[in-house]
């Protein structure tokens, strides 16, 4: 098929612009005209330059598909235009026979329709070449252009393009630069850019200072713009080089320097590779051609940032890493670069991050690696979780802690630094490793056992490194599950420390019932003695009699020999019953689980369960004294004192019962129950010496607590009630008083009993002469007269003054006896059924107070106990009222309860009253 017309060409651009170039509102038609006429002349131009060929009509239309197709560009019409004008402006060269093209900015053509001008084909291919755009022409040249072409359009292209050409270098062809130097071109700065990636200043790129790069003034802006970009990494490796030439105390910031300078030596190696492609590249180009040839060489600018990219980001992420560092040490800058590895999304920065870690976290699986398989904390720089405590350290006045008592060793040794531990580990995981390094030193230089250590570290230590999170578990739960089965076999065979525990409850919480009840029958009479009487030998020999006269006997000497009798200070007015106490002493590594803490815990709750026995004891002895005697003195004295005996045997029963069931909540409710649940904790498998401390502290203070031996706080007030203790404490004083005077009723029934036979005798020999007679010289004076008492002369006068038996006015002495004791009868018959009566109700009082505090109590073995106390009712529980007084909010005051008043009054009495009994 041949060529088409002419005129079939212009029919066919006049259908497609006037269907293309649409009126516009309030457009005149010379207007519309003039736009579809330059539109019209443009296709016509485009289309003959595209007449040289099939191959470069082919290679336009595939330019052109390939641009309409980019994403990324928005105004594709506009850089069309701009393109033209620019291909417009090199071919005006060749210009000046057709005036009207010139006038419209239309390039010359021949008749052929090609054009004969070289330079615009160049500028074609530059134009859309990976080089990107030539310079442009400065100010003096456009000027010149303008003139020379008249076209209004490039004219006001050139005039929005001053300011930045006023920047711009001049033409390549032997010119000079600001310095007075070569004219610096693309293949001198490509010359030099090796020398500026590595930091070191050359002719063209000299730096000022160490953070700052001149670049040429006489560049085009895409040249600056690139040179800005390859700046980036000269600056970032020098100060890179500065920080990896610094010195830092800490191995990790060591290593961190370590990996920063093997990054930048691979990055030399880059450096030197890009080095001998420029190299060849300016050896093979020819100065004659368009920017030197360095195009046609493969190696420009463009692709020099392309091609250092990668490091370029490699090392901002150092930069960034090193500025980071700056505070932080230890565990926490391996946390700060694992950041970068898990919480970024580039894959790259991820990569790159993992490949650092790798070379930073050396020394610290290192030191982890001898913590777990040593047990010796190897951190000079203080840079591992673990942390040894000043005061732990050697020094000219610290005691040695390989040297200090177990305690010491297992809990103040070491301590574990959350804000140390690296985010590659977990803090469960951390805390395996500290109890293993904790546990291997005490297995070393608490128990002794170094040997063991020893051989274990042979056979289980193996190299960590980062990565291997697989090899990592399973170490640690080897090292794990073998030093916590050793440590727990040395405390119970070696060392027998659940022996030791059991000693302690039987023994100090009163377990082994038949020893506690003969030592307190064999040291009864000698506590009743004033405190100061007490001598410890005599203390200790009875305590080795109960021992051997109760099961006791039977448990290791070990144990018997850890028990021992001692006295607490003393007071004034305290007798041997307030001072008295039992001892158990341990030594270490016992004394880590068996602290000096649970020491004065189990002290406190022996020193309450002694009193309590005590007040039983009492109780009980002055119970069988009025049942014997019921049947025997008593029952001469019935009619007098029968009401009295009735009321006190009914009390002494209702202590005996508050005694028995308080003693058997504490044994049994409180003190077994909470041993089952240390005796679980502590045969539970894969139990650690960190959960039986933990177990026996619970242990003590469920005693502690629901023993009645804790204090609450007040919601009112925030400040502490009075405690169970103080309240029973009271309780147990009332009961001792209470008995007391019981006696006192006892002895007083016993002289009644006393004097009433002594009257029956008399009366008897009366009747009787020879009775009299006999009695006459069994009343005759003795060689060793016994002293007469107050109360006796004061009833027999005669007996203190012989004198008076030959008076003419002779004393009935019988008579003046038998009115003196039956008057001094009646009184201390009404001052002991007062005194019981006021015991017996405070008694009373008391326990509805501790009856009510334990009905609201949280627990529910507290609220048993007050169940089974009252299990019939016969007290009426009833809780404390407080009222608000005073602005201070908060503030509260606690209601005197009835009877109360009378018993704060007779406080001192009680006081006064025991301390003469």
């Amino acid at each position: 098929m041949g060529k088409p017309g002419p005129w079939r060409v212009e029919n066919a651009i006049s259908g497609l612009v006037e269907n293309l170039i649409l009126p516009v509102t309030d457009e005149d038609n010379a207007s519309l005209d003039q736009r579809r006429d330059d539109a019209s002349a443009l296709a016509a131009s485009i289309i003959d330059r595209g007449a040289g060929g099939p191959e470069k009509a082919t290679r336009v239309s595939n330019l052109v598909a390939r641009f309409l197709e980019a994403p990324v560009l928005h105004r594709k019409s506009a850089i069309l235009l701009f393109l033209h004008g620019i291909a417009e402006d090199l071919s005006m060269d060749g210009v000046g026979s057709n005036s009207d093209s010139s006038q419209r900015g239309l390039p010359y053509k021949n008749g052929t329709g090609n054009s004969k001008n070289p330079s615009q084909q160049r500028a074609f291919q530059d134009a859309f070449s990976l080089d990107g755009l030539p310079p442009l022409p400065t100010h003096e040249e456009g000027a010149k252009q303008n003139r020379v072409t008249g076209g209004n359009r490039l004219q006001r292209h050139r005039s929005r393009k001053e300011p930045l050409n006023e920047i711009s270098c001049n033409d390549q062809a032997g010119t000079l630069d600001s310095t007075g130097g070569e004219k610096a071109t693309e293949a001198s700065i490509l010359h030099d850019l090796p020398f500026t990636l590595q930091g070191l200043s050359s002719t063209h790129l000299p730096f000022s200072s160490r953070s700052t790069l001149d670049l040429p003034t006489t560049l085009p802006l895409p040249m600056i713009s690139l040179l800005h970009t390859l700046a980036e990494p000269s600056l970032l490796y020098r100060s890179l080089s500065d920080f990896v030439e610094s010195r830092d105390e800490g191995l990790v910031g060591q290593s961190l320097r370590s990996a920063i300078g093997m990054e930048l030596r691979a990055y030399l190696g880059l450096i030197a590779t890009l080095e001998g492609e420029i190299r060849r590249a300016i050896a093979s180009v020819n100065s004659k051609d368009p920017r030197g040839g360095i195009g046609k060489a493969g190696v420009t600018l463009k692709r020099c940032v392309v091609w250092t990219r990668e490091a370029t980001m490699g090392l901002r992420l150092m930069s960034l890493m090193a500025e980071e560092a700056k505070n932080r040490k230890g565990g926490q800058l391996i946390t700060m670069i694992h950041s970068f590895s898990s919480s970024h999304g580039d894959p790259f920065v991820a990569a790159f991050a993992e490949r650092m870690l790798a070379q930073v976290t050396r020394p610290f699986y290192d030191m982890l690696r001898q913590w777990i398989y040593d047990g010796e904390l190897s951190d000079p720089y203080h840079e591992f979780f673990v942390r040894e405590p000043a005061s732990a350290l050697d020094g000219p006045s610290s005691v040695d802690p390989r040297r200090a008592p177990a305690t010491s060793v297992w809990e103040d040794k070491y301590k574990l630094e959350e804000n140390m531990i690296p985010s590659i580990i977990t803090e469960d995981f951390a805390q395996k490793v500290f109890l293993i390094g904790k546990s291997l030193n005490f297995i070393r230089y608490g128990c002794g056992d170094s040997a063991w250590v020893e051989a274990y570290c042979k056979d289980a230590s193996r190299e960590l490194h980062y990565g291997d999170t697989a090899t990592l578990e399973i170490s640690i739960d080897r090292a794990y599950k073998a030093t916590m089965a050793r440590l727990i076999d040395l405390m119970d065979n070696k060392f027998q420390l659940f022996e030791h525990l059991r000693a302690l409850k039987k023994y100090l919480l009163l377990g082994q019932g038949d020893f506690i009840a003969l030592l307190m029958e064999s040291l009864s009479s000698n506590l009743d003695r004033p405190a100061g009487s007490q001598y410890r030998h005599t203390l200790t020999a009875q305590l080795e009699h109960a021992i051997r006269g109760s099961n006791a006997q039977f448990d290791s000497p070990e144990v018997l020999s850890r028990l021992d009798a001692r006295l607490l200070e003393l007071s004034h007015g305290e007798i041997g019953w307030d001072v008295f106490t039992l001892e158990y002493k341990v030594d270490a590594p016992v004394d880590v689980v068996i602290t000096p803490w649970a020491s004065k815990q189990y002290l406190q709750v022996f020193n309450f369960l002694w009193r309590i026995k005590r007040v039983e004891f009492a109780l009980g002895s002055t119970w069988r004294r009025c049942m014997t005697g019921a049947r025997g003195v008593l029952a001469n004295v019935d009619g007098e004192s029968g009401n009295e005996w009735k009321n006190a045997r009914c009390c002494i029963a209702e202590m005996i019962h508050f005694v028995n069931q308080l003693q058997y909540y504490i044994l049994f409710e409180v003190i077994e129950a909470s041993w089952d649940q240390l005796q679980a904790a502590i045969m539970k498998p894969g139990a650690t010496l960190d959960d039986l401390i933990e177990a026996h502290t619970r242990y003590l203070s469920a005693i502690t607590h629901k023993g009645l031996l804790g204090s609450a706080r007040s919601s009112l007030t925030g400040s502490r009630e009075d405690s169970f203790t103080s309240q029973l404490h009271y309780i147990l004083k009332t009961m001792l008083a209470y008995k007391d005077v019981v006696d006192g009723l006892y002895s007083f029934c016993v002289a009644e009993f006393t004097r009433r036979q002594e009257k029956s005798t008399r009366f008897e020999r009366q009747k009787r002469p020879e009775l009299a007679a006999d009695d006459e010289d069994l009343r005759s004076p003795s060689p060793n007269p016994t002293p007469l008492t107050a109360a006796q002369k004061l009833l027999n006068p005669t007996s203190s003054d012989p004198s008076r038996a030959d008076s003419p006015f002779p004393i009935s002495t019988s008579a003046l006896h038998a009115t003196a004791a039956s008057a001094a009868g009646d009184s201390v018959l009404l001052a002991l059924r007062q005194r019981l009566n006021d015991l017996s109700k405070d008694f009373r009082n008391r326990v509805n107070v501790l009856l009510g505090d334990l009905m609201v109590q949280p627990d529910a073995d507290m609220k048993f106990l007050g169940t089974v106390m009252n299990f019939n009712n016969v007290y009426s529980p009833r809780k404390r009222r407080r009222e608000r007084v005073g602005k201070t909010p908060g503030t509260v005051k606690e209601k005197p309860k009835v009877g109360d008043e009378k018993t704060a009054e007779r406080k001192t009495g009680e006081g006064k009253e025991d301390g003469k009994s």
